[in-house]
């Protein structure tokens, strides 16, 4: 059995969500304890509980995956400890809830990996928050799906946002086809971002005032230079709110990448907007084609890759907490040699047999 220390790195769900994922695909069983030890809340929130629960049914339910407690029972928010036995992995039709306004694109996460490697396509319904601070969003992973398919290959899923749901009031909900590969996962090689064809910033909100999106997109044009069609203001419905986000995406020859801002209570909508600029300014001024929330969740499909002989490298604008402790994770699950070598102002990650 794995061995797996929750404090370790950076210290967050993330090491629970890549163990999961890699127990499922290797049928290696683990422990982990300390889970989520560096957050303000140790131990599984609602969002971290579902990532087990999900990881359970896309193992085959109770009867051949086993998730249990530090006593031995079924695992509840706040347990620290975990020891996870991996089934046979279960293609169809499956519904997540995370019952809260936490992530439900870190259920996705956690059981898109191994679904990829079933013989057969799935279709996941997810309850609980499409955009949060700390996850992914829909409009990242949707944006950024093709590069997780490596060189050539098709989207390998697709997310359609039935509705928004913004923290706290969560009732977001999305549906997504996962299609594994005939071929399997291809290799990974991102070295260049290639001419920029498209930037624009598109404003998300719901149930608060409108002059809010107004404030936000007027100082993303002071600050960007951003013109016209470049700021979009898309008002949803009143009762998939109250809730903001501000997105800034930017399209280049070869890579994507997705910006996130959120509005928060006692934020002013400027904030807001500059957190953003900043961002979008920090990545503009690096030559690195894969930015640093992409960086971690590229690890996977690019180890998965080279399991198959595909060995891969990507160039990241900087190596983060997130990145090393997935490479940690990983590499306990997996016999792979992954490098990070600090390379042009960033880091150059490589993964081989």
């Amino acid at each position: 059995m794995i061995e797996l220390d929750g404090s370790a790195g950076e210290g967050g769900g993330q090491i629970l969500r890549t163990a999961l994922a890699l127990s499922l695909i290797t049928g290696q069983a683990f422990r982990i304890d300390h889970i989520r030890a560096k957050r303000p809340k140790p131990g599984l929130m609602r969002q971290h509980l579902a990532c087990v629960q999900a990881a359970v049914a896309v193992g085959g339910g109770d009867a051949s995956t086993r998730a249990l407690g530090r006593d031995g029972h079924a695992p509840q928010v706040g347990e620290t400890a975990l020891t996870f036995t991996p089934g046979a992995i279960a293609a169809g039709d499956h519904a997540f809830a995370v019952g809260s306004a936490g992530s439900c694109m870190l259920v996705l996460q956690t059981v898109l990996w191994p679904l990829l490697q079933a013989s057969q396509p799935s279709r996941l319904t997810l309850r609980g928050g499409t955009h949060n601070p700390m996850a992914p969003s829909t409009a990242f992973l949707q944006e950024l799906a093709p590069y997780f398919a490596g060189q050539g290959g098709a989207p390998l899923f697709k997310i359609d946002v039935r509705r928004h749901g913004f923290y706290p009031a969560g009732g977001g909900e999305v549906e997504v086809l996962v299609h594994p590969p005939a071929d399997g996962l291809g290799r990974i090689e991102l070295m260049a971002r290639g001419a920029l064809r498209e930037a624009y910033a598109e404003c998300l909100h719901a149930g608060i005032p409108r002059g809010v999106a107004e404030r936000e997109l007027a100082v993303l044009q002071a600050e960007l230079g951003w013109q016209g069609a470049q700021l979009r203001d898309r008002a949803l419905r009143a009762n998939e709110g109250p809730g903001n986000a501000l997105l800034a995406v930017l399209r280049y020859e070869h890579i994507s990448e997705v910006f996130a801002s959120y509005g928060e209570k006692g934020l002013s909508a400027e904030r807001v907007a500059s957190r953003l600029a900043q961002d979008v300014r920090a990545y503009q001024q690096h030559e690195a084609p894969v930015g640093p929330h992409l960086a971690d969740q590229l690890m996977i499909p690019l180890a998965l890759a080279a399991l198959r002989g595909e060995a891969g490298r990507y160039w990241a604008t900087e190596s983060t907490g997130h990145l090393r402790t997935n490479a940690q994770v990983i590499a306990q699950f997996l016999p792979l040699h992954i490098e990070l070598q600090p390379w042009q102002g960033g880091v150059l990650v490589s993964c081989q047999a």
